[in-house]
């Protein structure tokens, strides 16, 4: 199998040649150290003269266009374009990101600012508005924004001699803010009489409310306030584009090539033209300056930068070229020195030094250059150009041997032949041609095959045969020098390759990503010696894969640094170097190639931070294809958690259904019903995709989540108290340090965080508005104040809160795979780490951002998935367990070493003051030394070691491990099955809390006359439950299938079970073994239902339309009922046992006679005089109230009717529990309504004594129980139920007016998009937070 791994050795960026001149300003700055600061493409660099060295800072991954210095001149601002947009502010001694600023801007950041004392940043996007904000940079918070004007502003600056001042300017204005609080305020500049309204481009505040300004015609406008007071004329010939304001004065920079300099009152000192230099040349323009001491760096157009020293002013230094606007494509490499040859659309040839970094030589031609070659002696230099023809010149002098135009269309391609004889041109007309050297470049073969114009070209070793690639991707070979095209496969198979650079064949399968387009790779060169090779695309990003690479999806290491396309790449002549040149961004970048060996001396040397994975998207791991994931874990990465209707669309729902609510509301409807429920018990833990979710409190409850609810569980009075903030399944939940308060995340379209106390019950914050689809992983700082949550939208986004405020410090996108567990750093709560599918991170907070680093693994072997982590004994250690047993040892980024720890998969672990404490799929809990060297302890979790107090039986031995908490003496532990169980440090273990496993629970009944109920699930067990006080789990019993219903005989002795695969079995209810079972249908047994009094009959409704009657004494088939036209869902037996009622999938209300099954017709009224024995159905005029308004969306699955008739309880697809008054007729019944399951409510039963209404929930699955209260018996507890969905509407109604003002819409069009979304509770509605000394209570 071809090797799909990424290789082993890497680049690292050397030298960019180049300056950002083209459409930016005021960026080129002296740093503290002397240096200096500028932008090329995406990288912001930082250049020291002295030792010519340069610095590079990485964070950004699209064009830098703006850039401003921090007063101390150490940190630099820079602003990128691009969609979302952000500001790095970075150390330009360590070029380590220090803040990231983002989620404002759009389309890209124009002009940035600092004030006075550093503490603040403006800053200018480019959308529509050019919308200004106002940043406490360090904190990455958004102090105030505005809309900064129509056009387009060039520079804003603060007024640094007053506080709270800003100027900016742009087309045609120049506006004077003022910030008070957090607004902005601008006032327009009053041009008056005193100049002409124009384009200003540059200002410089000064003392006594000056502003001076460059303007588009030359002019230095002054203004005094808000008014132009005088202007200077012609300070400059043309447009002003820069200036720049130091201790001395002023210094502006022009469009008409000179730099003036000015003392503090604008009073001209000196002017520098540098187009009179000897570097000089017409048309050279200043865009930037910047004046300390003796020292002027000038930045211009066409990519230069001059240092000028003032009393040596006629000649300045050329310190950097680079290429002029326009795109850059030819790229050639000297043959035997380290040279490098381009060409662009700015029609020069420039020749650079590799070693010196230098240009060294350069030459102006007569057209655009597309492409270039240097021949194998090194004597002579091809050009292809744009119009279609090709010119070769002497590389010593540049003086030009022979210029020659055969083709029309631009040259996009030529190569020298390895002997030297040939040179092969392919143009954008399909065809390449030969020419021979030595006859002075006579054409000597054409090669046409091609229908596409030709992109890359290669000769064979030997100089005999040619192969192309166009832009079809076709790949075609030609016999040289005459230009037969080869299509005998024997043929091409002994042919060696002088050098690849063809994007298409077998050897470069795997560049290509598994699904795009052939056009998006621009170019290819391989190193045949290291085997690697690197490649270019349109994406900004140059690749490095292993060399053949054969595959698709190969894996690879990828570089950033230029902006949009790079167009060509090649190997120096010794593989020392790799060339890369960009197209827009027209800039050369030279990476130094650090092969396998020297990697390892490399390894102190921190890995460079970025915001953008360095490892590529497709190749998130460098490993090829990773080892299988272990069953459970692949199995939970399937989940998804999206909802085809959540219950924020609630609202959204009912209002389509206007014109439904406007007949309900005239007609007269039924009352809600007087009694109540109330949640009493829950049986269930929701252990099958979370982790680390179950906790002691401080007063040694137990809490945890199951479908939407919080419990706090009491064990030593059996009894719970339930969150009920959640309207949807709970998936995680963290503990604050002080053990009071937890925080849990739900699902939902937006969905929220709640951070509730266990003591009192009540949420103190819920936030929300950031993680789309579900929040997986909570988890508090140690001291409390923050919260780290992790979304599952497709970025698995990363945030960090201030709970209290409600306000997001900072975000980032997590991964693209799933996301198990993030942790904040005890020590230093401005660190983070997250694990998760081949996913090791270390992240730390940069003002709003967050910067990650991938673990290094070094020589240690490959990321595995990682399913838990702990931070250690100091800010440096980390701890995190694989899937594969073993737990990893990290030292700030670094794996120090690996332990192996379990069997399968470590779930869970937790930190203690000595040591540590580890449980896995293999359900053993260790307990470990602190540095993981011994292992102290192990407790297998097995039925022998239950202690007698338990709540129930233990499923299997050892089950899968997934949460571990300590405290109170005891090791608590949470199973994968669904159970919590207390372990006893001395060995006996207590079971607490139990509900099913994994799988939708369908099937449900009571007793008829004690209180116990069965259920049966599609985990394939059927369990009896004790709904007495005692509330445990009395028998369970596996069964061969999952099963969705279940009935008890009339007088309790047996219990009916049909299952998924169409049998059902009778058992006895006691000892749950068979009595008898039966198969007859294929399908789903969709509700099994015995007869009233004796239970001679048992009719059986499968999900094949069909019901069965068999006889139970006999154990016969008797009759089987026909004539449903979809599955069945529901069935009731009237009180005679002669009657059946039928529900369907197709919404029919079906009547069959019993035991023969015929199909019976029965008017309404009729069917209302029957006496049912129970009524389970939802259909009929008796049940008509309780569809919703919104009942096309969702489904009613199931009624149960309390046996005085009075109370109809339903269950529905939104996980309502609502109570009707029966009967229900008439459209839209009021109800009283209950949250407490997560999506589907599929079952609801009353007990035989209506003392409690039991209820499951399908996939959360859950048991719930619930008391019923009479009308009278209101508890001063809170109300859990919400009322009725249309609720005022027989109060007598409104008066007319006042109905009128009720319905009119305020939503003003323009204000439709809501401009800035509030989050947390309103502090006047916020609970008085209790003091520490209240809270400080029982602290471990």
């Amino acid at each position: 199998m071809a090797d799909r791994s990424a290789p082993s050795c890497h680049l690292r960026l050397e030298w960019v040649y180049g300056y950002r001149g083209h459409q930016c300003r005021n960026n080129l700055y002296y740093t503290a150290a002397k240096e200096i600061v500028y932008f090329v493409a995406g990288v912001g660099v930082v250049y020291s003269p002295r030792e010519h060295r340069q610095k590079f800072y990485l964070g950004h991954q699209d064009d830098i266009i703006s850039l401003a210095l921090h007063p101390e001149r150490v940190l630099v601002a820079t602003g990128q374009v691009g969609k979302e947009p952000y500001i790095c502010v970075w150390d330009s001694y360590t070029v380590q990101t220090v803040s990231v600023l983002k989620d404002v801007h759009t389309h890209g950041i124009a002009c940035l600012a600092f004030d006075l004392d550093g503490q603040r940043l403006v800053s200018v996007g480019l959308d529509s508005k050019n919308t200004v904000c106002v940043w406490d940079w360090r904190k990455g918070k958004l102090l105030s924004m505005a809309p900064g004007h129509t056009d387009r502003i060039f520079d804003i600056s603060w007024d640094l001699y007053q506080p709270n001042k800003l100027v900016s300017c742009g087309v045609k204005h120049i506006k004077f803010w003022s910030l008070c609080g957090n607004s902005l305020t601008p006032k327009r500049g009053v041009f008056g009489k005193t100049g002409d309204l124009q384009t200003i481009l540059c200002l410089a505040c000064a003392r006594d409310e000056v502003t001076y300004s460059g303007a588009l015609n030359g002019d230095i406008y002054v203004w005094k306030g808000i008014n132009l007071v005088r202007t200077i004329q012609g300070a400059h010939a043309a447009g002003i584009f820069s200036m720049n304001a130091c201790e001395e004065g002023f210094a502006t920079g022009g469009r008409d090539g000179c730099v003036r300099l000015w003392d503090l009152n604008f009073k001209p000192i000196t002017v520098i033209d540098l187009r009179e230099t000897d570097q000089g040349y017409k048309g050279l323009s200043v865009r930037s300056v910047c004046w300390r001491g003796d020292h002027i760096l000038v930045g211009t157009q066409d990519s230069e930068i001059f240092e000028i020293v003032v009393h040596e002013r006629n000649k300045p230094f050329l310190i950097m070229q680079g290429h002029c606007e326009g795109e850059l494509w030819a790229l050639a490499v000297h043959p035997t020195k380290p040279l490098a040859m381009t060409g662009s659309d700015d029609r020069s040839v420039r020749i650079w030094s590799l070693i010196d970094h230098a240009l060294i030589a350069r030459c102006n031609m007569e057209e655009p250059i597309r492409c270039a070659a240097v021949s194998t002696d090194g004597i002579h230099l091809a050009l292809g150009m744009k119009d279609g023809s090709f010119t070769v010149l002497r590389v010593r002098d540049m003086t030009e041997v022979v210029h020659i135009k055969d083709r029309k269309e631009a040259i996009h391609e030529l190569k020298y032949s390895p002997d030297g004889n040939f040179l092969a041109v392919g143009s954008n007309d399909s065809s390449v041609d030969i020419y021979g050297v030595v006859q002075r470049y006579k054409k000597v073969g054409e090669c046409i095959g091609s229908l596409s114009f030709i992109t890359h070209m290669d000769w064979s070793s030997d100089s005999k045969y040619l192969q192309t690639n166009d832009g079809n991707g076709k790949r075609l070979f030609y016999r040289m020098p005459g230009g037969k095209e080869v299509t005998n496969k024997e043929e091409l198979k002994g042919i060696q390759w002088a050098s690849w650079t063809c994007v298409s064949g077998l050897e470069v399968n795997g560049i290509w990503p598994k699904y795009s387009e052939i056009n998006d790779i621009n170019s290819v060169d391989a190193n045949f010696i290291g085997q690697v090779m690197v490649t270019a695309d349109d994406y900004g990003i140059v690749k490095l894969f292993r060399y053949p690479c054969l595959r698709k999806g190969a894996k690879f290491k990828k570089y950033l640094g230029h902006s949009a396309h790079v167009t060509n790449v090649r190997w120096s002549h010794d593989h020392q170097w790799v060339v890369s040149i960009g197209g827009a961004d027209h800039s050369v970048f030279q990476w130094k190639f650090v092969p396998d060996r020297k990697l390892k001396d490399t390894l102190h040397i921190a890995p460079q931070e970025s915001l953008v994975d360095s490892n590529s998207d497709e190749s998130d791991s460098d490993q090829s294809d990773v080892p299988e994931l272990d069953s459970e874990i692949e199995q939970e990465t399937q989940i998804t958690y999206r909802r085809q209707v959540y219950k924020e669309d609630l609202p959204q729902l009912k209002e389509q259904c206007k014109e439904k609510r406007k007949s309900a509301a005239s007609k007269r409807r039924e009352r809600a019903p007087g009694n109540s429920i109330r949640l009493h018990f829950v049986h269930g833990y929701r252990g099958y995709d979370c982790r680390s979710n179950l906790f002691y409190t401080q007063t040694g409850e137990i809490v945890y989540h199951v479908a939407a609810v919080g419990v706090v569980y009491n064990r030593q009075q059996n009894t719970q108290r339930f969150y009920l903030g959640h309207d949807d399944d709970i998936l995680c939940l963290a503990i604050h340090p002080l053990k009071d308060y937890v925080a849990t995340g739900q699902v939902g379209r937006d969905s929220s965080i709640h951070i509730w106390d266990t003591e009192t019950i009540k949420p103190l914050s819920v936030l929300k508005g950031y993680h789309q689809y579900g929040v997986c992983a909570v988890d508090f700082s140690a001291d409390g104040k923050r919260l780290a949550s992790v979304g599952i939208d497709d970025n698995h986004t990363i945030v960090l809160w201030d709970w209290k405020k409600g306000e997001k410090l900072s975000a980032v996108r997590g991964s693209k795979d799933k996301i198990f567990v993030v942790k904040i750093n005890p020590y230093m709560p401005d660190k983070l780490i997250t694990v998760g599918i081949k996913h090791m991170k270390f992240w730390r907070r940069a003002g709003g951002g967050l910067i990650g680093r991938k673990g290094c693994i070094g020589a240690l072997g490959r990321t595995d998935t990682m399913m838990c982590a702990v931070y250690g004994w100091t800010e440096e250690m980390a701890f995190s367990g694989t899937s594969t047993g073993d737990v990893c040892i990290w030292r700030d980024v670094f794996l120090i070493k690996t332990v192996k720890a379990h069997d399968g998969p470590v779930f869970s672990m937790h930190a203690l003051e000595k040591g540590f404490v580890t449980g896995g799929k293999d359900g053993v809990v260790a307990l470990w030394d602190d540095t993981f060297e011994r292992c102290l302890k192990t407790y297998a979790i097995k039925r022998a070691a239950l202690a007698p107090g338990s709540k129930g039986l233990l499923l299997e031995d050892n089950p899968s491990i997934r949460a571990i908490s300590l405290g109170h003496g005891h090791i608590l532990v949470g199973t994968k099955n669904g159970e919590i169980l207390e372990v006893d440090k001395s060995g006996p273990i207590t079971l607490l809390v139990q509900g099913h496993m994994e799988g939708e629970v369908w099937g449900l009944a009571t007793h008829p006359h004690l209180p116990i109920c069965a259920t049966v699930s599609d985990d394939k067990t059927l369990r009896i439950w004790d709904l007495s006080p005692s509330h445990c789990m009395l028998a369970v019993r596996k069964l061969k299938k999952g099963g969705r219903c279940c009935c008890f005989s009339p007088d309790g002795k047996a219990l009916a079970v049909g299952l998924n695969d169409g049998s059902f079995l009778i058992v006895n209810a006691d000892t749950l073994e068979d009595l008898v079972s039966f198969q007859h249908r294929k399908d789903v047994i969709s509700e099994i239902r015995f007869s009233p009094g004796a239970g001679k009959y048992l009719a059986v409704a499968s999900c094949d339309n069909f019901v069965d009657i068999y006889n139970v004494m006999s154990s016969k088939r008797v009759g089987i009922c026909k004539g449903a036209s979809s599955y069945i869902t529901h069935m009731d037996w009237d009180i005679r046992g002669k009657l059946l009622q039928v529900n369907t999938g197709a919404k029919e209300q079906l009547f069959f006679e019993a035991p023969r099954g015929k199909k019976q017709t029965i008017p309404s009224l009729e069917v209302e005089k029957i006496g049912w024995a129970s009524w389970t159905s939802v259909l009929g005029s008796c049940c008509e109230g309780i569809w919703p308004i919104i009942g096309e969306v969702t489904d009613v699955t199931a009624s149960c009717l309390t046996s005085d008739s009075k109370v109809l309880a339903t269950g529905d697809d939104f996980g309502f529990v609502k109570l009707f008054r029966y009967p229900a007729k008439g459209k839209f019944g009021k109800f009283k309504r209950y949250v407490a399951h997560s999506t589907h409510v599929t079952n609801v039963r009353w007990t035989y004594d209506d003392s409690l209404l039991v209820t499951v929930g399908g996939a959360d699955t859950s048991l719930m129980l619930w008391t019923y209260e009479m009308e009278g018996h209101r508890d001063s507890r809170q109300c859990d139920s919400e009322e009725s969905d249309l609720d005022s509407e027989e109060d007598g109604g409104y008066d007319s007016d006042v109905t009128r003002e009720n319905e009119i819409n305020y939503t003003i069009k323009a204000l439709s998009t809501n401009i800035r979304p509030m989050f947390g509770i309103k502090p006047h509605l916020q609970q008085k937070e209790p003091t520490l000394d209240e809270r400080q209570g029982v602290v471990r």
